[in-house]
């Protein structure tokens, strides 16, 4: 497994060192590992130059969003699951439907609604038809379905309002799902492209991947600057799941335990 890990990793690592070598470095034959001259000039140049800066920001906000997302889906799920209301299973099952439709096929209708709307070219044309996630709900409420009644029911005895409930009870229970949830919810958001480029025409409303990508065309021979932002794309993902990986070990053993 270790050496497996190794062979796996090499391209990986290579992409975040060769990130800090020179452009001649990058292309010497044979090549090195490890940078001669380490410098950071590549990344220097994607946000001096390649307005990096502004595709961050622009991602940050939509990765900021979609954990509000996050938050609204895990209420969502929390009702589905554990409260009684008239059309309950039948919201339910539209809430599965819409999951066997694929992405590409409601993504023209989305468009139009949201050109009809004003929002094309806007940043909340980009954020809110990912704002509400189906399978978000349903994995959510799968696990709420596992909290005992008796727990909330003392709860609501002790005069907890439903808003405490939810977020001093229900929350805290869920972190294992919750993890994953927003482990998911972070790389879906963070990678971003095919949504953004095609409702977005001002290139101050790109993401990080359609930047990387424009960066991979116009510099189709710098190695070292794409290096670099694609091991700055990758890295804060990597920080995310290393930040949650004690929760996601922690549902694999709850879930094992049920």
């Amino acid at each position: 497994m270790t050496v497996g890990g190794l062979l796996v990793s090499l391209p990986f690592i290579w992409m975040v060192l060769s990130s800090f070598k020179t452009e001649r470095e990058v292309l010497s034959i044979p090549p090195t590992l490890f940078p001669q001259d380490p410098t950071i000039e590549h990344y220097v140049h994607l946000f001096q130059n390649l307005n990096f800066d502004v595709y961050l920001i622009n991602t940050l906000i939509i990765v900021a969003c979609s954990m509000i997302g996050l938050f609204l889906n895990t209420m969502a799920g929390y009702g589905f699951g554990k409260f009684q209301f008239k059309g309950k299973e039948a919201w339910f099952i539209v809430v599965l439907l819409t999951m066997m439709l694929p992405g590409q096929v409601t993504m023209i209708p989305t468009y139009l609604l949201l050109n009809e709307m004003g929002l094309t070219n806007t940043m909340s044309g980009i954020i809110l038809p990912g704002l509400i996630a189906a399978f978000n709900i349903f994995l959510i409420r799968q696990f709420m379905v596992t909290i005992p009644d008796d727990l909330i029911e003392a709860a609501r005895l002790d005069g907890a309002g439903e808003f405490y409930i939810f977020t001093r009870i229900i929350i805290p229970l869920s972190m294992p799902i919750l993890a994953v949830q927003v482990i998911l919810t972070f790389i879906g958001a963070w990678n971003s492209f095919l949504w953004p480029l095609i409702v977005a025409n001002d290139e101050a409303l790109y993401t990080l991947s359609v930047g990387l990508a424009l960066l991979q065309d116009q510099n189709v021979t710098n190695y070292g600057l794409q290096m670099a932002g694609s091991t700055f794309m990758v890295l804060p993902i990597l920080i995310i799941f290393t930040i949650f990986q004690k929760y996601i070990i922690e549902g694999f053993n709850v879930s094992g335990i049920k």
